[in-house]
């Protein structure tokens, strides 16, 4: 993914476009329904962390967003 930046820089930016709402929508959607059944199993944890939201920066860790996203 790094090399793909350098030699065409346009075309990373323009497939990033793409990539990031969708990965970002997939992303709050998966650990929303992880709180959730895991609240619904007696783990009040992510209730309490208030992560039972859509809310994307309620879930989103700015390190491993950038791992995510630069390395795949």
């Amino acid at each position: 993914m790094i090399e793909f930046l350098f030699k065409d820089p346009l075309r990373f930016f323009e497939y990033a476009l793409y990539r990031v709402p969708a990965v970002l929508i997939a992303m709050v959607l998966h650990e929303c329904a992880h709180g959730y059944v895991a609240y619904r199993l007696g783990d009040p944890t992510a209730k309490r962390a208030g992560r039972l939201t859509l809310n994307p920066l309620r879930h989103l860790d700015p390190v491993g967003a950038l791992m995510m996203f630069f390395l795949g």
